[in-house]
């Protein structure tokens, strides 16, 4: 089936690549903000019949409304078939009631985006209650998980390292990497005390002095606990210590507040544009778009 594909605010250069790699019709969007904050959309080409729409829902307050205009554009001049590639998946946290009084903020996510969008795509969506997309999404999903790209980004660049986990909820993709880089790694415990004390222990590491320690977690958001465990990592004589995200969702101040803890470099999937950006998607998301 012939596909045009289009992006989409700041994944329009990730669109670029994917219809390079593909040749598939890469069609301009032109999208102009009016003072109040409205879009006015407009495609400057015609699409065929099957369209894959690129765009990463990071921000996704600011993203949502010209997604869903550009559905409502395409629709309108006759595509019968939108998938949309979101390499980062929004409103995937406040997956159950945790308060009352609060709604289920994935559900009412999914429900919106099913509404406009035929399939979508993504790479390693927050799971957790929810252990499919399909729970919550009415539409075909598909769900790449990063941890071979990963393992074999980390195999080419970073030798003589070792990796570590933050909290028991990563072993299993940490592992993984670890498996496919020929890495050491070990899964951090946290322990809590109180409803606001939880605390992060690390064992001894002497055994791995000397190598490049590794922080690998999905998503770095706060970079709270990286920064705990680097801070610890530094009082046991480690120099050396980095950090590996497939989300990068942190904003300056949490770069600097990491940096300041001994974190020398923070680095991630472009998932979603960031100046921490090192591991490239584009081929592996394809994985899930042919």
């Amino acid at each position: 089936m012939t596909t045009s594909i289009i992006g989409l605010l700041d994944s329009d250069e990730l669109a670029t690549t994917l219809a390079n790699s593909t040749g598939w019709h890469k069609i301009p969007l032109n999208l102009h903000r009016f003072p109040d904050g409205e879009w006015r959309i407009r495609l400057l080409d015609k699409p065929q019949k099957n369209v894959a729409l690129v765009c990463s829902l990071d921000h996704p307050n600011d993203k949502i409304v010209a997604l869903i205009l550009v559905c409502g554009l395409l629709r309108d001049m006759g595509v019968e078939h939108i998938t949309l590639v979101t390499p980062y998946l929004a409103y995937m946290r406040q997956d159950v009631a945790f308060n009352p009084g609060e709604g289920v903020s994935a559900r009412y996510f999914a429900n919106l985006l099913s509404a406009h969008v035929d399939k979508l795509v993504t790479i390693d969506p927050h799971l957790h209650r929810i252990a499919e997309l399909e729970e919550v999404y009415t539409i075909p999903c598909v769900t790449l998980h990063a941890a071979p790209l990963l393992g074999a980004w980390v195999r080419d660049h970073l030798p003589n390292v070792a990796l570590i986990g933050p909290d028991g909820e990563s072993e299993q993709w940490v592992s993984e990497v670890a498996g496919i880089a020929s890495a050491p790694y070990a899964i951090m415990e946290k322990k809590r005390f109180g409803d606001q004390d939880v605390r992060i222990e690390v064992p001894d590491l002497s055994a791995w002095k000397g190598r490049t320690i590794l922080l690998v977690d999905d998503m770095i958001s706060t970079g709270r606990t990286l920064i705990v465990v680097a801070e610890q990592l530094r009082a046991q004589g480690f120099t050396d210590i980095r950090a590996l995200c497939v989300h990068a969702l942190h904003d300056d101040d949490a770069a600097a507040r990491m940096k300041e803890a001994g974190i020398s470099a923070v680095l991630s999937c472009n998932t979603v544009v960031h100046p921490s950006n090192a591991v490239d998607i584009a081929d592996f998301l394809l994985q899930g778009m042919t």
